[in-house]
């Protein structure tokens, strides 16, 4: 049965307003700022675009009974989309990269949504391109697009970084993320930005695909981030820069978080901070730096993460 958004269940309404945490790195004498996304229901920062989009969508009266939820994505996507999917009666087909994580595939079956892989041969746009075909062949698929639909950023913009904010008095001199959609730098952005001007937004991305900083993609192993395409919602984001994190030194980062703060979160988790660290370091102590943790360790057990 469809549930719609005016009768929300109770799961969804535990997403968004995640903790900020404070985070000091005694080395440096630096003190980070958080966004502890990993507790959003299904694990990551995705449930807040999952739900957004889905609930615009019912809203303009584009989801029925017999629609089927139909998204490329490298895997947090799809496990948000199966998750809200199931909360709500919708049936969810993902469209996956064979290098996404075998726990990804799992944790969307066990929403019950189904899951289809794809030889990336042209990364993300291999994956947009089939379900824009299956689309065409099907009346009943509805496509969230989440690359470049704007209600990702906006939704980010009116909750992420208005919390953020509130979080922090208003006072945020850099934020700093990797980009999968560009949503979470977009709508964050511009929401500091509108509150201070000379924030800084930054952007994290594999050295191993820096194609913002005119570089060729190439594999890395942060999943989630860089995806052999820069996204179409990138572009209003206002970037100040990009700063390169290794996948070396973000598989090291990530373990730290797990032993020294028992925060066992995700590879693009640790590239962020240590993106966000190296501004800090630059912008001097007094500076407050906020970033994304973006998702839970679970979904990575199969990947380097968790080698030896």
């Amino acid at each position: 049965m469809v549930t719609l958004a005016r009768s929300r269940p109770p799961v969804l309404s535990l997403i968004g307003n995640t903790a900020l945490i404070p985070l000091h790195f005694a080395e440096v004498d630096r003190t980070l700022y958080a966004k502890a996304e990993f507790l959003n229901p299904s694990g990551s920062i995705k449930d807040r675009l999952a739900l957004c989009i889905v609930e615009d969508a019912e809203s303009r009266g584009l989801l029925h009974a017999d629609s089927v939820i139909l998204e490329c994505t490298s895997g947090n996507t799809g496990i948000s989309l199966a998750m809200v999917g199931a909360a709500k009666g919708y049936k969810v087909h993902i469209l996956m990269s064979e290098s996404a994580s075998i726990e990804r595939r799992h944790l969307i079956r066990q929403f019950g949504g189904e899951v289809q892989l794809f030889k990336a041969t042209n990364g993300y746009a291999t994956g947009i391109d089939l379900s824009l075909e299956m689309a065409a062949r099907d009346a009943n698929i509805f496509l969230p697009r989440q690359f470049e639909n704007p209600i990702n950023a906006l939704d980010h913009e009116h909750f992420t970084g208005r919390e953020i904010l509130s979080q922090m008095h208003g006072l945020v001199d850099a934020f700093v993320a990797g980009y999968g959609t560009g949503g979470t730098l977009t709508g964050c952005g511009r929401a500091l930005r509108a509150a201070n001007p000379k924030v800084r937004i930054l952007a994290m991305e594999p050295a191993e695909a820096a194609m913002l900083s005119g570089e060729m993609p190439c594999c890395h192993s942060i999943e989630g981030v860089a995806g052999g395409y820069v996204p179409p919602l990138l572009s209003g984001a206002q970037l100040d820069g990009a700063i390169k994190v290794s996948s070396a030194d973000a598989i090291a980062m990530t373990r730290r978080l797990s032993r020294e703060f028992g925060l066992l979160v995700g590879t693009s988790s640790g590239a962020n901070i240590v993106a966000a660290l190296r501004t800090a370091v630059e912008m001097g102590p007094e500076s407050r730096v906020v970033t994304i943790l973006c998702d839970r360790a679970e979904r990575y057990y199969s990947t380097k993460l968790f080698a030896n």
